[in-house]
């Protein structure tokens, strides 16, 4: 690389100033290969989100490639669904690897002729310690860990490690362990496990194996034989680096990668233990792993979160190296960002109120013209079927009304968005006491974009034709958890227990208007006054369902709280 090739080298953070030293150096020859090495035993999750873009962003940054790998070393919960729900969210994220797409799997021969060569260098022995002798044994800050195989002759090793291929031993019966040093200060050294039994079919490999290689061990390998630059990890793995540098350097491998880690993701009001999330599906408090709730990139994509949102989200928040955590509420400001400008708009009643305009003929109708999206120029308008019965939010009436409530109240006039300023002449009633509808009647020189009135009216409000409204299901998602960190519980406590039970209101009864009838799964519009919201693959003909996707913010609901 030239003088100027460097100057131009990116330098956002302190993972672009390790990179670009050792581009200085010359090391690598000048490549940049990094990672992404999901484990397949549940969906990614939001936290994942920030990794893919700091694996696959840094490889784009530098011109260079990034691998899938599928670490695939536990077979206890791995399966095939969560490796296609992986590679489905990471292209979702707008992320490719063309035909990096890797297995540890794939390397599971030459990691055991890795760990046979470690047995020939005295460097690794079998262990007969069961896991809870070995924690017992394991020492503390002035006591070395103890283990009463660690002198086992090379050869003896040899032949127990390869009975332990051949499955004659049970479960827990035996481990391989590292050789380094029992009285570390960094425990992950004292002579961790490179090797554990587990009799249980893998998904790809069948039976073939009834041995598998731990994480620590595996890991380092699979980027060496990839050929790996610089492994981006988060920050729980700082711990294990010497153990992963250990690896490198004691085996006879191909590439020396660098280990270099960053701060993990956290979010206010949510869970990212893939155990918690697992708790959360087989426990019946969500509809599966996509449920629009969950912090899963799946359900954030079934909700209707843009991947551009994420992908900026995960950009704003940066890359540092000490973990902190980050409020829901910023999420959801990238998220109004981007469909403030890429959502088309559209009017829906949640719950509707009925009224009818006893001024306009039964028998006229009118299509009145409506933005799609101010936002967005050469979009066009939309036609807004009108007749003389409508219907509006309940919420926009008051009886009986408070102080600074600017929509319609008896005797009261408010505009219709896009059609005209009504007046409230009567309330009717059912036997029961309950406004069944509204009586208005409507002035004829207040047409939206051509009134000749002169009359001002405070507010404005939304509504739906109701001979041509479509019937609808409205699903409201707020935060899943009540508290903000709900992973910080009392003894005795459950992290259920703060599950917010207005997570989900349903509105069973809502009206769209007509142009929603033919709206695509997945495309998002902003219902006006109420919030973005996208069409939901529960969707049946006839009648739709949709998800809020994020609330706008309403200084009149902040007025009723307060």
């Amino acid at each position: 690389m030239t003088e100027k090739d460097f100057a131009n080298l990116p330098n956002h953070h302190f993972i672009n100033t390790l990179i670009n030293e050792d581009l200085k150096e010359g090391k690598y020859d000048g490549r940049v290969h990094t990672r992404f090495p999901p484990e397949p035993n549940g969906y990614l999750h939001i936290g994942h989100a920030k990794a893919i873009f700091i694996d696959f962003g840094t490889a784009l940054e530098y011109q260079g490639l990034c691998n899938l790998r599928m670490d695939d070393t536990n077979p206890t919960k791995e399966d095939v669904e969560y490796v296609d729900a992986i590679q489905e969210d990471i292209r979702w994220l707008g992320y490719d690897w063309g035909d990096r797409f890797f297995y540890a799997s794939d390397y599971f021969e030459q990691m055991y002729q890795y760990a046979v060569e470690l047995i020939k260098k005295g460097l690794a022995y079998v262990c007969e310690l069961s896991p809870e002798q070995m924690k017992q044994m394991r020492g503390d800050l002035t006591t070395p860990a103890q283990s009463p195989y660690r002198d086992r002759p090379i050869e003896e090793n040899l032949d127990l490690f390869a009975r332990m291929r051949a499955g004659e031993f049970e479960n827990g019966a035996m481990t391989l362990r590292a050789k380094i040093d029992l009285a570390s200060p960094n425990f992950n050294m004292r002579d961790p496990a490179i090797y554990r039994i587990n009799h249980m079919r893998h998904h790809r490999t069948g039976d073939a194996w009834c041995i598998y290689p731990m994480y620590d061990f595996a890991h380092p390998l699979e980027d060496a034989l990839e050929g790996i630059t610089h492994s981006l990890c988060s920050l729980e793995f700082e711990d294990h680096r010497p153990l992963y540098d250990w690896v490198i350097e004691h085996c006879d491998v191909p590439c020396r990668s660098r280990q270099i880690e960053f701060a993990r993701l956290g979010i206010t009001n949510t869970v990212m233990s893939k155990r918690k999330l697992r708790a959360l599906v087989e426990g019946g408090y969500v509809t599966g792993w996509d449920d629009p709730r969950m912090p899963t990139l799946a359900g954030m994509r079934r909700r209707g979160y843009p991947a551009a949102a994420v992908r900026n989200f995960c950009e704003k928040i940066g890359v540092a190296k000490s973990n902190s955590t980050v409020e829901f509420a910023m999420l959801e400001f990238c998220v109004r960002e981007n469909l403030n400008v890429e959502a088309n708009r559209a009017m829906a009643v949640l719950d509707p109120l009925k009224v009818v305009i006893t001024n306009y003929p039964e028998e006229k109708r009118e299509l009145l013209p409506a933005d799609n999206n101010l936002e967005k120029e050469g979009q066009g308008k939309r036609d807004l079927p009108f007749s003389n019965t409508i219907y509006i939010e309940k919420s926009d009436f008051m009886e009986e009304p408070v102080k600074g409530f600017h929509r319609l109240i008896p005797g009261g006039e408010v505009r219709l968005k896009y059609a005209y300023i009504i007046r409230c002449e009567e309330v009717v009633k059912d036997e029961e006491g309950n406004i069944a509808e509204l009586r208005c009647t409507y002035d004829p020189t207040t047409k939206s974009g051509n009134d000749t009135s002169g009359k001002k009216v405070k507010g404005t409000i939304h509504w739906v034709d109701a001979e041509t409204a479509v019937p609808a299901e409205i699903r409201l998602y707020q935060n899943l958890f009540t508290k903000a960190n709900p992973d910080d519980v009392e003894e005795g406590e459950e992290f259920t227990d703060y599950i917010n039970p207005e997570s989900l209101v349903i509105m069973e009864h809502a009206l769209l208007e007509s142009s929603l009838e033919q709206a695509a799964v997945g495309v998002p519009y902003q219902f006006m006054r109420q919030g973005y919201f996208v069409k939901d693959p529960d969707s049946t003909p006839g009648k739709p369902v949709f998800n809020r996707i994020v609330s706008l913010k309403d200084s009149w609901a902040k007025k009723q709280k307060a």
